[in-house]
């Protein structure tokens, strides 16, 4: 029997079909998995960001730090001396920081700042506090005193039916001697608290962790959310967004402009994405922090990028984020016959395979959806007599722009060898790889999932995967690479109930090129011959 074979090429972290020359496809920029695929300077120029900064009236001579609202006003932390026998801070040349409070009217305008709370507010060092959903509960950070540098955190309950009357203050266990526990931030289902600190398993000084609020108040042992997140150097004043779907945080590692700066990332399963810098429209070879949401795209920061003192100071401002407009557009079409298909239903979904939207073709068999800079998707193809297609999509550029992507459905027949080729190469059409790793990627399973339906279909067909690599690199550490990667595709086959005995897998490294361009490849070149080729053998 004649051995079939469909080819996946390898980006330097993802790949790409390589599709025959009836293949209707069109691109009008190239959509790679890896958003951070550019040089660290790409990254940050074009982030899917554009902020517009105002400085606000309501800052002083001193440090004005933000820290959420409360009942219609905003908290902020502030050094501003009150009286002339002010204490000062003998560590930062300003006065100890209290609690302040500004009304908020309906577009967005803040009062002159009053002091938040003759409880909360002592002779130490206040800094920022977060409550609870209800509002009834505020979590706050107070400076030991003995040590102007070093905050504990406290709770306390608001007391029912009163303005502002906070009892039951409480110093909460997790707090350890000689450890500053920072930044509380609740989340928006109240049953996780974030904050920063210099534990002593912190990857940094100050490292990103949470902790569980439990029913009785009390907290969890405190998570440090990981190296993805943490770097060696400073990471603090983490927040979240209004649906708890993303995390912001100020750090002085990863794709750094200077100083703090902010960065997001998105929460998936208690994991988190590669840290993304929010550009240059926001961040500065200053430091900001403190940065968090008041509605979607409009928040607060703080930075010291205009302190006229040596001490540095803090403003506060507010951000709006003007939205990036990007789009997903495309045709569906019969594979064999090369038609259009009106009436398919294109459904788009998250990451998280929640339904974002869905659209029904017209008689162009065209749609169009919305997307988001470096969100991932997955879109279904489903119209009756044709083979449902599944297709990971990631919006790849922080730039206004415009994604095409057309789908080939294949007609439901009886199934032939060249039939079951361009099956596979349909559902197999995302698969990828980070650059010099061979574990498979959670993106990568539902792509995985669908070869499993196939080779369930049909039980008789074996599978042989063989991983190619490019020049780049040591010759045996290619080899090792290519083995190792299509290794992980065999176990993961294995794994979900394949049996073994119908699939091999085989590196061949950089011993077998598609396109044999020695010490002249161009890049195009390089990524034709980074691929996988999955065979269909003894049939």
């Amino acid at each position: 029997m004649k051995n079939l074979y469909f080819t996946i090429l390898f980006l330097s972290t993802s790949v790409i079909i390589a599709q025959g020359p009836n293949t209707i496809e069109s691109a009008n920029y190239y959509i790679s998995d890896n958003p951070f695929s550019s040089s660290p300077s790409n990254r940050i120029e074009e982030n899917g960001f554009n902020f517009e900064l105002l400085k606000l009236s309501v800052n002083s001579d001193y440090s004005e730090i933000g820290s959420g609202f409360f009942r219609n006003k905003a908290i902020v932390v502030s050094s501003r001396k009150l009286g002339a026998l002010a204490k000062i801070d003998p560590k930062t040349g300003e006065a100890y920081k209290d609690l302040f409070c500004m009304d908020v009217d309906k577009n967005g305008r803040l009062s002159r700042p009053l002091l938040f709370s003759r409880i909360l507010n002592s002779k130490y060092n206040e800094d920022q506090l977060s409550f609870s959903p209800d509002q009834n509960t505020v979590y706050f950070t107070r400076t030991i005193k003995d040590n102007s540098s070093e905050y504990k955190l406290y709770k306390a309950i608001l007391e029912e039916d009163s303005h502002g009357n906070w009892i039951n203050q409480e110093l909460l266990s997790i707090n350890k001697e000689g450890v500053s526990i920072e930044n509380p931030f609740v989340n928006n289902t109240g049953d996780k608290l974030y904050f920063s600190a210099n534990m002593p398993d912190s990857i940094g000084k100050f490292d990103l962790y949470v902790s569980t609020i439990n029913e009785d108040g009390t907290l969890g042992n405190p998570e440090n959310l990981g190296d993805l997140v943490n770097t060696p150097f400073d990471d603090k004043y983490p927040s979240l967004s209004k649906d708890g779907k993303y995390l912001y945080f100020s750090s002085k590692g990863h794709d750094n402009i200077g100083g703090f700066d902010v960065f997001v990332s998105k929460i998936l399963e208690n994991e988190y994405t590669e840290p993304r810098n929010l550009g240059r429209t926001i961040n500065s070879p200053y430091n900001e922090i403190a940065y968090f949401l008041a509605a979607k795209n409009k928040g607060y920061v703080s930075s010291d990028r205009q302190s006229k003192n040596s001490r540095r100071s803090y403003d506060l401002y507010t951000a709006v984020n003007n939205e990036v407009i990007q789009t997903l557009e495309g045709k569906t079409f019969d594979l064999k016959s090369r038609s259009i298909l009106p009436n398919s239903l294109v459904i788009l979904k998250d990451d998280e395979g929640n339904e974002v939207s869905r659209y029904t073709t017209g008689n162009d068999a065209a749609f169009s959806f919305n997307v988001e800079p470096f969100e991932t998707y997955n879109i279904s193809v489903l119209k009756d007599g044709f083979i449902n297609i599944d297709y990971d999509f990631t919006a790849n550029r922080g730039t206004e722009t415009t994604y095409f992507k057309n789908f080939e459905l294949l007609n439901i027949t009886t199934p032939s060898d060249e039939n079951l080729e361009r099956e596979l190469r349909l559902v197999a059409d995302n698969i990828f790889f980070d650059s010099n790793k061979s574990n498979i990627r959670k993106e990568l399973h539902r792509v995985l999932n669908k070869i499993i339906y196939i080779l369930n279909e049909h039980p008789e067909m074996k599978l042989a995967i063989n991983a190619h690599t490019d020049y780049i690199g040591d010759d045996d550490f290619n080899m090792t690479l290519s083995e190792e990667r299509a290794a992980s595709v065999l176990n993961y086959l294995v794994i979900n109930g394949i049996s073994k005995d119908r699939l091999r897998s085989k590196g061949y490294g950089e011993t077998q090129p598609l396109i044999d361009c020695g010490n002249n490849c161009t890049e195009e070149d390089l990524q034709t011959n980074r691929r996988v080729d999955l065979v269909i053998i003894n049939r």
